[in-house]
């Protein structure tokens, strides 16, 4: 599943946006900050791609056939391991988040994670603050956990996908039943202890044709304040790696995505702005603001944020978990030396290196930069490969925005909260 729990805290796809929520609630409320450290990120999966779920678009189920003799479990040593090797390779930082992900991570079980824990107050060094941040299918939840995560101050990401109908067309268990109600059961847990907490929602086929059904059932049903849209861009073909251009029927055209996002956009700019945080609109306000983006998928170049399966094997990304991109193991290789290694590096370059002319010579490739490298399945009008599979849909979408953002990026240089666009437009409602 793709990540966003730890968008409060640090920069990724998964990941994880480089402003966090709170910096970005921060800005839209008239508070520029200032440019954070990104160092690179990691995404451990303690129980592997192994989950109570079956949802039929989830591109992580099948590594589990990259292990096939394995219990999918992380040890305690490992465990210990990365810890240390985490903490240490992000010296001189004051703060050091821990994500983790899956697969369904709580199925590790809550003695794993006060383990984490202890092990991150071991090895943290005098003064950084550690924090952790989890992204579920919410249907585990409980009292219990819920404690714990208040207790801990841990950001929750929990995936919903709209209303009922939109929610269980593809995101079931393996008996075909919907998740639908134990996932709204695991964001009343949530709310009840007071966890701070990201919806992360998929746009595919089912939903993309109800944009507003579906943002008005998150912000007035669900009411959750943070909001990450994941475009679902499948690749049809047996091994479940980034390879072949056929595309799914399930994932989302250009065109549905565009279309989708600006339909919630012109209503949230004129009744939610400051109020309600949409991940991808926070990106956008930092472009046209003259920030980078934050977020990977909209950076220039990536490969920062990366993959720790629970054997100890690293991977560059969370989408490129595939022998082609397997950077070793921390068992055998520092973690650091593999993040920042030049085969790392090189990955991460490639984003830009390998984006075709048409690209580059966009209006909007300050926002966009070729999106995702995974998505990138289309030739351009020349004939040049690279091209996003989502570039009609972003084109069209951050050319529709750039009134309003230029509006709202004013309004920050000026010390004004963004928030005043509502007063500007027709039919605000506040």
């Amino acid at each position: 599943m793709p990540f966003s729990a730890a968008d409060r805290r640090f920069s990724s796809s998964g990941t994880p946006a480089a402003a966090g929520n709170r910096e970005r609630e921060n800005t839209l409320n008239g508070e520029a900050t200032g440019q954070q450290p990104q160092p690179f990120q990691i995404m451990a999966k303690p129980r592997g791609p192994v989950c109570n779920l079956d949802c039929a678009y989830c591109y992580y189920l099948s590594k589990e056939r990259l292990y096939s003799d394995s219990d999918f479990r992380m040890s305690d040593e490992l465990l210990a391991e990365y810890t240390r090797q985490y903490l240490e390779s992000q010296a001189g930082l004051p703060e050091v988040t821990f994500a983790w992900q899956g697969g369904e991570p709580l199925l590790m079980g809550l003695d794993f994670f006060r383990r984490a824990l202890e092990l991150q107050r071991e090895y943290a060094p005098a003064g950084v603050r550690v924090v952790n941040a989890l992204q579920t299918n919410g249907t585990l939840l409980d009292a219990e956990w819920c404690r714990f995560f208040a207790e801990h101050d841990f950001l929750i990401g929990i995936s919903i996908d709209g209303p009922r109908e939109l929610h269980d067309e593809y995101r079931r268990d393996r008996a075909g039943q919907g998740s639908f109600d134990r996932v709204m059961a695991g964001l009343a847990w949530l709310q009840e202890y007071g966890v701070e907490h990201n919806a992360l929602t998929c746009v595919h086929a089912a939903n993309a044709p109800h944009p507003l059904e579906v943002y008005s059932f998150l912000r007035d049903e669900a009411e959750v304040e943070f909001v990450q849209f994941i475009p679902i861009v499948e690749r049809e073909n047996e091994t479940g790696y980034q390879e072949g251009e056929t595309i799914t029927d399930r994932s989302v055209t250009g065109k549905q995505y565009g279309e989708f996002l600006i339909a919630v956009f012109d209503d949230w700019v004129r009744r939610d702005v400051g109020r309600i945080f949409v991940q991808i609109f926070d990106v956008a306000l930092a472009a046209f603001f003259g920030r980078r983006p934050g977020l990977c998928v909209f950076e220039e170049t990536c490969g920062t944020a990366l993959v720790l399966e629970h054997s100890g094997d690293l991977y560059s990304c969370d989408h490129f978990v595939e022998p082609a991109h397997h950077l070793g193991n921390i068992a055998d290789t520092p973690l650091a030396d593999m993040a920042r290694s030049e085969r790392q590096r090189s990955f991460g370059a490639a984003k830009r290196d390998a984006l075709p002319p048409t690209c580059r010579e966009c209006a909007v490739y300050f926002v966009c930069h070729g999106g995702c490298p995974k998505n990138r399945v289309l030739t351009t009008p020349e004939g040049e490969p690279g091209l996003n599979w989502l570039c009609e849909g972003y084109r069209a979408f951050f050319t529709h925005i750039e009134p309003a953002m230029r509006f709202m990026a004013g309004e920050l240089r000026a010390g004004r909260p963004p928030a005043n666009i509502m007063y500007q437009l027709p039919g605000a409602n506040f």
